[in-house]
Order: structure tokens, then sequence, then C-alpha cells
């Protein structure tokens, strides 16, 4: 703390002024959510005006530039009144609103609204002071009026994802269920554009709520579905390489564990590496579990078992001991009950639903692909000697084009 002269610092001073500074970054927060809110609502309104206007109709089919020069020359230091721009504008407008069916939006809205709440909750609980005082502020007034009240005009959600998000959600997505899909996913885990895009090229929307589970029976509502949004049905483990086209689980834990940050990753958000291996004691026994980790947004831990290969009924009663051992051993009071997650090469999904049958833990099984070969991968000298016989051929083709 920078101290002028004058002055006694005790504890009393240190927390107002620390109070001081946190409230300071709370408004900074709140007045950037509020122009975003602000803004975003004009460009919806904007796009609105074009559609119910007709105005290409009404005024030439060179309206959308002439509305871009006007507003860029009353508005010089805006950047956001470019022509494409102002397309994009009536393109999102007509992707939630299309003329034949002004509804569409209202009715797929609801849920996502339920889920944003829960997150605000869950926000609560964890101290999210920045996600916080987002949802805060975007529930209050913007354009003069409350943002509730403006209904699937302008749902709340909008107001959380910046321009560009939703630039890239219209352009990509192919349906209203599924740009809210990853509206959602946006404001529950902050996603930069980039880290969007990606989830969009990976089809992220389709893999969702898909992993076999029998989360329904043994969880209370809202966490089931909560821990299916987290969990994926298949996971990409093209980061991983193991020696040979045949392994075992030990080369499969030992690929992915060199690569922990990678598997973070593709695991998705929330997930605490807590141990390979980790060793649990019972009956004077040690158990060891192959992966474990605990979710900070589920606020529970997850069992991990690999399996290099194809699903085994006596897979899942090993699974229902370990979950069991880790809620007996590990589980705080206020932890959610623990989750199983098996990942195996392949499965048939009627032996897993019957492996279910009888077992009261929380599990799910999911698979994997895209391991790599090591032995399959070519070598320095192949890939140089591969080089050059490429440039051997493109000089060869260059010269009979000399030649015709």
């Amino acid at each position: 703390m920078v101290q002028s002269h004058d002055i006694h610092i005790d504890m009393d001073y240190a927390a107002w002024i620390a109070e001081l500074k946190h409230r300071y970054r709370s408004a900074q927060v709140k007045a950037a959510v509020k122009v975003n809110a602000e803004k975003l609502l004009f460009n919806w309104q904007l796009g609105r005006d074009l559609v119910q206007k007709k105005a290409e109709e009404h005024w030439g089919a060179g309206v959308v530039e002439q509305i871009s020069l006007d507003l860029q020359r009353e508005f010089p230091d805006e950047s956001g009144f470019s022509t494409t721009n102002l397309w994009y504008m009536k393109k999102w407008y007509l992707f939630y609103m299309p003329e034949n069916d002004e509804h569409i939006l209202q009715s797929n809205i609801e849920e996502l609204q339920l889920s944003i709440y829960q997150f605000d909750k869950k926000l609560h609980q964890l101290g999210g002071e920045f996600e916080r005082a987002i949802l805060h502020q975007a529930g209050g007034e913007i354009g003069g009026e409350k943002m509730h009240q403006l209904g699937a005009e302008f749902p709340l959600p909008f107001a959380l994802v910046p321009w560009r998000h939703h630039v890239e959600i219209i352009s990509k997505c192919k349906s209203v269920k599924e740009a809210l899909f990853y509206i959602g996913k946006t404001i529950e885990q902050g996603l930069s554009r980039a880290a969007l895009v990606n989830c969009i090229q990976a089809n992220l929307y389709e893999h969702h709520g898909k992993i076999l589970n029998n989360f329904a029976d043994h969880l209370p509502v809202l966490q089931s579905r909560l821990v299916q949004e987290v969990l994926k049905e298949n996971y990409d483990f093209g980061f991983a390489t193991v020696g040979h086209e045949i392994y075992d689980e030990q080369e499969l834990e030992d690929a992915l564990a060199e690569n922990v940050t990678a598997l973070l990753l593709e695991l998705g958000s929330g997930f605490a590496f807590i141990g390979r291996q980790k060793e649990i004691i019972v009956g004077g026994r040690t158990r060891k579990i192959d992966l474990l980790f605990y979710h900070i947004r589920l606020r529970c831990y997850i069992v991990c078992e690999l399996k290099a290969k194809q699903f085994e009924p006596e897979y899942a009663g090993k699974l229902n001991y370990y979950v069991n051992a880790v809620d007996e051993l590990l589980k705080a009071s206020d932890d959610n009950p623990t989750i199983g997650l098996l990942i195996c090469s392949d499965m048939n999904s009627t032996d897993v639903q019957w492996s279910f049958r009888g077992i009261s833990t929380p599990m799910s099984v999911a698979t994997y692909n895209n391991i790599r070969i090591k032995d399959a991968l070519p070598t320095q000298e192949q890939l140089k000697e591969r080089m050059e016989a490429l440039q051997r051929e493109m000089q060869e083709t260059k010269r009979l084009i000399k030649k015709q």
C-alpha cells in the first residue's frame, strides 16, 4: 500500500480501502456491461427497422449503404457502422425473428433463461464477482425499459454476449435452438470468440447431453441436467500418442497424463486435476483410481476410469466401487454426490444400460477416438524424403509447363 505523510494506517483503514477498490471495480464492470447492452439493443432495433420498414423496397437497394454513410459521418469515432455490419444487424434480427414466424424465439428462450438464472445462483456460491455483476446489471434497464419487460423482442441473454460473438453464431448455426445453446455456453464459460468458434466447429451442440448415464435416476433434476451439460459422449484424444497399435490402459493413461493441459481443455471448463492412480485405502488394502478430478461448477468429484477396449459389463461394478469410496473417504459435507465417468474405446448402448440397473451411484460411459500411434507416424528421415520427392515433382511439372 502506498503511504502518504501524516497518517496512521491500521486494519480498519486497510479494510475500508479494500472495500472501496471492490466497489469501484464493480462500478467499472457495470458501466461496461451497460454500454455493451445498449449498443446491442441498438443493433437489434436497427436490424428490426430494416426488416419492418422494408427499407430496400421503400428507399431503394442502396439504402443500407446510405445509412452506413450517414451514421459514420455523424459518429466518426464509432467503428460499428460499416455496411457489412448493418447487414449483419438485419441478418441477426431475421435469424431469431423470421418474418413467417415471429414467435419462434420466444418458444426457445425460456429454457436458456432458466439455465442463466441457475448459473447466477452458482456464481453466488463461488464468488464470481465479474460474472455476477454482468448478470445483475444486464437485468436492469437498457433503452429506458426493463430487460425482462422486452420479452422475446430482445431477450436478456443477448445482452450478455459481445456483438462479434453474435455474428459468429448466426453465421455458423443452422437453427435458433443451436444458436441459443452457444449463447448459453458463452455466458456460462466466458468463451472468447476463438473458443466459441472452436466449439461450433467441433459441433459441440450435436454431442451435448447425449452421454449414456443414469443421472436422472440418482441426482436431483437440476443437478442431473448440469452434469449432462458438462460431460461429452465422445472425447478427442488426438493430442496423445501411444507406442503401438495394440496398447493397454497403462499406456493410454501415460499418454494422457503427459498432456494434462490438453486433457483438461478437452474435458471442458471447470475440471480440476486431482491426480492419477489416486490411492485410496479400504479395509487395509490399497486401491488406485485411474484419474480423479474435481469439477468447480458442479461442486463434486469425478472419478474417471480408462479402458483401451470396448465396454464390458464388469467395468460398471468397478466404477461403482470407486465412486462409493470417494464419497466415503474424500467427499466433504457440502460437496454434491461423486460422479463416475468411464471412457472406453467403444460400447454397446444396451450393454451399458443393463449394467446400470441396480446401481445407485450416478455414472456415465463415454468413448474416445483419434489416439495417435507412434509407429504410424513418419520419422524425420521419412518426412525429409517425402519433401524432396514433392520438390522433384514440382520441378518436373514446371519444366513440362514451360515446354508447352
